[in-house]
Parts: structure tokens; sequence; C-alpha cells
């Protein structure tokens, strides 16, 4: 995007990022994209103007790393930043206009019809399957060779068949295999067209649109044929998800057609189980680093479950559990970067971001504001007291957005995720292996290498 006068009478000009002459911060970036908005913040403060890529092909982002900010864009005027940037069409084009990415009145007629799905009461019927999928997980690794685990790939795997089984019900198998298979392909392909500043059309036979048509083709055949199979009224072998969307309807709204609930499923698919992956791996990760805390949270299980089964209402009775993965996800955000178009030119923290900008908020660099978290780096599970929360502001931590396109998934992660922490735990000790884990922003955060843990069965 061309860069654009940046003052007007009420804002100051947005301080920019030094870069190289002609290309900007595009290397950085490239390199290090969670590394330059940490040391944009630190350098030029809470909002801030990247550049990167040379003249006439060249991005300018603005990038906003406060609570107060992120709350602006978020919440208070959320209409003023919409999801119009390239990185969203191209998600669209690839995984469907469903929750995530759809937009207006589209975005409003989906969240009422899935809303009634995502209370609380429904959510936490789910934990019955989050809990067989783990035991199958800890009965697995029982017999683990060497009592090493890679516990980025096993969560990836975990959070997926649950996500597979909630969704599918008896189908899981049918789908787990595709989408593993297919769903590398098509983040890749995503992402390499969301960032780059000129793209072939995707109808052009280039080897990366054959391959990538080839994944979404396998992947939207499975989910179709699933689909066809509910609305049939075949046997699904239980309330599943899929299921339940079939059903949707209302007087106002309608109901899903077979396009709109494949558009869903997509969707869940992909936020349902990277993001909770992530938070789960990096949850055992640090765990495995701080042996008081792993403890300490090993101690509380064992106190509030003994031998029995974990269910919704234990999310309450595990408050220390719940305080490590709030931390776990604060140091390792699963939506590092969040991005938005701005409609209108807007005063941000005293400097006008103008209109038809591309914003950036980074939950990586607003978790690590100085200004929220002392000695940010550090691993502190009682940042997340109730006490502590009370005094920092409502976006200091927003790992899953917030405002009216906040997830709609968060309860049914947390409850995941600290079932599955708490069997694991009770099960297994934990020490790291890989100390220092690189992360990249993909889709969501990932690892760029194994985060491998050495377990010790805890049984007799």
């Amino acid at each position: 995007m061309a860069a654009a006068d940046t003052r007007t009478e009420t804002g100051t000009e947005v301080p920019a990022l030094g870069g190289m002459p002609l290309l900007g911060s595009l290397f950085d970036l490239k390199s290090d994209s969670l590394g330059t908005y940490l040391r944009a913040q630190q350098q030029r403060g809470d909002v801030v103007r990247i550049t990167a890529g040379p003249p006439g092909l060249r991005a300018e982002l603005y990038c906003v790393f406060s609570a107060e900010g992120a709350q602006q864009v978020l919440a208070s005027e959320s209409a003023n930043f919409r999801k119009d940037n390239a990185f969203y069409q191209e998600l669209r084009d690839s995984f469907g206009n469903g929750l995530l990415t759809s937009q207006d009145e589209d975005y409003l007629r989906q969240r009422r019809l899935v809303q009634p799905l995502f209370t609380k009461r429904r959510v936490d019927g789910y934990a019955g399957a989050v809990a067989a999928e783990t035991q199958a997980v800890v009965a697995d690794w029982a017999q683990a060779p060497g009592g090493v685990v890679d516990v980025g790939e096993e969560m990836m795997q975990l959070a997926l068949r649950a996500v597979a089984r909630i969704l599918f019900g008896t189908d899981v198998e049918a789908t787990v295999d595709v989408v593993d298979r297919c769903f590398p392909v098509i983040t890749e392909y995503v992402l390499r067209r969301g960032y780059s500043p000129a793209n072939f059309p995707r109808t052009w036979p280039t080897p990366g649109n054959k391959r990538a048509a080839a994944a979404m083709d396998e992947l939207y055949a499975v989910c179709d044929k699933i689909i066809a199979e509910r609305r049939s009224g075949a046997p699904a072998g239980g309330e599943d998800l899929l299921s339940l969307l079939a059903a949707a309807t209302s007087t106002d709204d309608g109901e899903f057609d077979a396009a709109e609930l494949r558009d869903q499923v997509l969707i869940f698919l992909l936020a349902g189980h990277e993001t909770t992956a992530t938070s789960l791996a990096f949850s055992l990760h640090l765990l495995a680093r701080h042996p008081e805390q792993q403890a300490r949270a090993r101690e509380e299980i064992s106190r509030v479950l003994g031998d029995r089964t974990p269910e919704a209402a234990d999310l309450d009775r595990l408050p220390y559990l719940t305080q490590v993965l709030k931390e776990a996800m604060r140091l390792y955000p699963a939506a590092p970067v969040i991005g938005r178009s701005s409609v209108a030119a807007t005063e941000v923290g005293g400097r006008t971001i103008p209109a038809g900008s591309d914003v950036i908020l980074a939950p990586w660099v607003t978790h690590r504001h100085p200004r929220y978290w002392p000695d940010p780096d550090r691993f502190d599970p009682d940042r997340f007291t109730p006490e502590a929360e009370a005094g920092r502001p409502r976006y200091a931590w927003f790992p899953f957005g917030g405002g009216p396109r906040a997830c709609i998934g968060q309860h049914f992660s947390m409850l995941e995720s600290v079932i599955a922490l708490a069997m694991i735990l009770r099960a297994h000790e934990f020490e790291a292996v890989d100390t220092d884990v690189p992360v990249s922003a993909g889709i969501t955060l990932r690892a760029d290498g194994p985060i491998r843990c050495r377990i010790r069965s805890t049984a007799g």
C-alpha cells in the first residue's frame, strides 16, 4: 500500500521502524516477524509503522501494541477495523467463509445460528470425548521409546482427534488422516500467498496451485461426504457438532446449506485443533522446564481428582492448573498476530492511523509489554490469580481475540486443555529435552522444531 499522510489535527505522525532504504523491514519480517514486532515496540513505542517491500509493491503495517489500543481495535471501535486484508481473503478462498473469515450480515447470521451450540452447558457435554482421547495418549506414552516424546506433535494429534470426534462423532478415522495430510499443504499455500505482494491467479496451473487444489479437493470431498450423510438422516453415533449444525435453524436466519456447513466445519477444524494444541504443548514444555511449578500443579490434580476422570465441573476446582495454562498462553499465544484493515482515519494512542491501512495487533508483544507484565519473559502462573488479573487492563491478555469477534470456542479450548493437562500430568512427570524452542507466526503460532520431553510414568 502506498505511503499516506499520517497527520491530522488530532493525532501525530506514527513513528517508523528503521529498515533498508529500498526494502524497509522486508527481510526482518520474513526471517523473524515476531522478533521484529517486539523490537518495534521496544524502540519506537506502542503505535509503529513498518514498511516492507520495494517501491510500487511496498506494504505499510500500522502496528498497535498497547492493551488500550487492542481494546479500541477489537472492541470499542471494532466496526472501523475489518477483516479486509489480503491474508483473510486467502483464508476465505481456501477454508471458506465461516465464522473466522465472514463479515457483516453473513457473520451475524452465522453467529446467531451457531451460538446456541456453544453455550457452557452444551460445551461441557464434550468433556467425556476429550477425556477418552486423552486417555488413549496417556496409555500410549506408557510405551514411549526411550521415555522421550515430542509434545508438539503429540498434542497436535490429540487436539485434532478430539475436535474431529466432537465434530463428526463416529466418523473420526475418515477425517483425521485427510486433515493431517492436507492441512499443512493448504496452510503453507495461504501463508505464501497472503504475505506476497503479488500472486499468480489460483486458476493458473503452477505447481503450487496444483498441489493446493488437490489438497483442497480431497479435504472438501471427505467433509461433503459426511455432511451429505448427516443431511440424509444417516445415524451419526450421537449428537456430534456437525449433526447439530445441520439441524440449526431459526425463523429469521433459516439454516445452513451444504456449502455453508462445509465452511463452518473447515473453520472449526482449522481453529479448533491447532490453537489448542499449541497451548497444550507449551504448557507441558514450560512445566518440564520448571519442576517446582510442575510439582505444584501435580499436587493440585492429585488432591482434587484422585483417580477419577476429570469432568467439566473440575475446571473451577483446578485454579492453579488453569493459571499454568493462561501463563503458557501469555508467553506462547496461539494467535500471535491479528490483522485488520482500517475503514476511516483513527487516532490510537495519540497517533493517527490512516484510512485503508493494514493494522497489526500482536498478542506476542502485548503479552510481553513491561507496563503490564514485570519481568515479562519469566514463567510465573501466579500472574493469573484473581487478584493479579483484576489489576491489569482487560486486553493485556487476549489469546482469544476480543470484542464482537472474540473466539466462540474459547470455553471449549479451556475445557479441553485443562482436562487434557490434568490427565497427562497425573500419569507422567516431565523433563525438558529441548529447552530452547524457536517459534514463528504461521496462521497460528508454530514451533520450528521438536518440543521433546523426557517422561516418567507415575504409576505405582
